[in-house]
């Protein structure tokens, strides 16, 4: 419920920076702003994920979230709603969703055995396809009528629903146990700001020491950067190509949610491979070259297989990474070791993300608009019509996309990783 609620608001939140903006910098900076406050606080919240309790945290990450759409909702309905309102409320929901999430992934290693990591993350993801079929359709149905306000109301009473449920469901706190960390100083008594930087930072350095964990740290920030530009451009370019149309951008985010909830049933009664990181790689390859055949596309009839096999790789590709970052850690550290994978990999993000808006806005759209060298290169490929600047740095992202799941089947540190695996 509280997917569908977000995915609805996100919906509506889409079309109206559209409309007020046409820009695609303006979106992208929503998700800009959501990262942004992520990056600094996933440390902190490593550390604390693994020393409180962690449904307090998910809980806190539910309220804070429903707060600040409350105070939108006022303004909204006052007649003072502004872009930089919507900006700071994201800023505010990723400080306090970064708690949440990764309370709520941590938690998992004491609720499942390491046997059905992979179906329980697909399962997982199935929720988020669900909302994804579901959403854009209500909303696209319901946005002209009750408009960005109505929105904000359904999504208030769906949080209002998962805050009552995390008060009554009972999750397990994993023990704290005391790691040996060899870069911490035996002599004398540790300064307090330096014992609190050696656990911030503690997470990173583990993961350095181990060239299978470094080895998958470095080929998911660089597919997840990838993957985090062509993401920022998605709307704006299908809203650009398309004219506007909801109709249209709904109907690709409902295949993606058809898709997506079907691949991840798939996945969940098949298992998976039975090496993790060649199910990762194989999500990888698949996901880039399926959106490269998407941003060559102009219309509905591409679009949607397309959008169809693109969605098919990532309950197996997220489903993998989760489970191999799952499996080679330990439960009572995982909040620190996730956090750092969070920080390194949101930074890559929230870089691409900035780059490829201001990109589409001040290079690529006027580049293909205008008789010059972009236009004589790609026009014939990709029209020269508005959008067409949006979709040629959209297939350059989804190259790298391929390019990075292809370099990681010659990455030896990857192939050890396996090996990393708890019993």
């Amino acid at each position: 419920m509280a997917a569908i609620g977000n995915r609805m608001a996100d919906f509506a939140i889409t079309l109206w920076v559209w409309e007020a903006t046409s820009s695609a910098t303006a979106l992208a900076l929503t998700g800009f702003f959501f990262q942004l406050p992520s990056i600094i606080t996933s440390l902190f919240a490593g550390v604390l994920v693994d020393r409180v309790s962690r449904k307090s945290l998910m809980i806190l990450s539910e309220v804070a979230a429903a707060l600040s759409i409350l105070v939108l909702l006022i303004l909204h309905w006052q007649g003072h709603l502004a872009l930089w309102h919507l900006y700071a409320a994201f800023l505010l929901n990723g400080s306090f969703e970064r708690f949440g999430g990764l309370a709520y992934w941590a938690s998992m290693t004491s609720l499942i055995s390491s046997a059905d990591y992979i179906r329980a993350n697909s399962m997982n993801g199935a929720t988020g396809y669900i909302a994804g079929i579901v959403a854009p359709g209500i909303a696209g149905l319901l946005y002209p009528i009750v408009g960005l306000g109505g929105m904000w109301l359904i999504n208030l009473a769906a949080l209002a629903v998962v805050i009552v449920v995390l008060v009554l469901l009972e999750i397990p706190q994993q023990a704290v146990q005391q790691v040996e960390d060899k870069q911490k100083t035996t002599k004398g008594q540790i300064d307090y700001f330096a014992s609190l930087w050696a656990e911030i930072t503690f997470g990173i350095r583990y993961i350095w020491r181990s060239p299978g964990l470094r080895s998958l740290l470095i080929i998911t920030t660089l597919f997840w950067g990838a993957s985090a530009g062509c993401s920022a451009i998605f709307d704006p370019m299908i809203l650009a190509r398309s004219g506007g149309s909801s109709e249209v951008l709904g109907a690709i985010i409902t295949m993606a949610g058809v898709s997506g909830i079907g691949s991840a049933i798939a996945l969940s009664i098949w298992g998976g491979f039975r090496q993790n990181v060649r199910g990762m790689l194989v999500g990888f390859s698949g996901a880039g070259l399926a959106k490269i055949v998407f941003g060559l596309g102009q219309g509905l009839s591409i679009w949607l297989p397309a959008q169809f096999c693109s969605s098919l790789n990532y309950p197996l590709l997220k489903s993998s990474e989760r489970a191999l970052w799952m499996s080679a850690t330990p439960p009572d550290i995982q909040g620190r070791i996730f956090a750092a994978r969070s920080f390194i990999n949101d930074t890559a993000e929230l870089a691409a993300t900035l780059l490829a808006g201001v990109l589409s806005d001040r290079v690529f759209e006027p580049g293909m608009r205008s008789s010059g060298l972009l236009q004589f290169l790609f026009g014939p490929m990709f029209g020269v019509e508005a959008g067409a600047g949006i979709a040629l740095l959209y297939v350059g992202g989804a190259v790298g996309m391929l390019l990075v799941g292809l370099f990681g089947f010659r990455l030896s540190g990857l192939r050890s990783l396996e090996a990393l695996k708890l019993k």
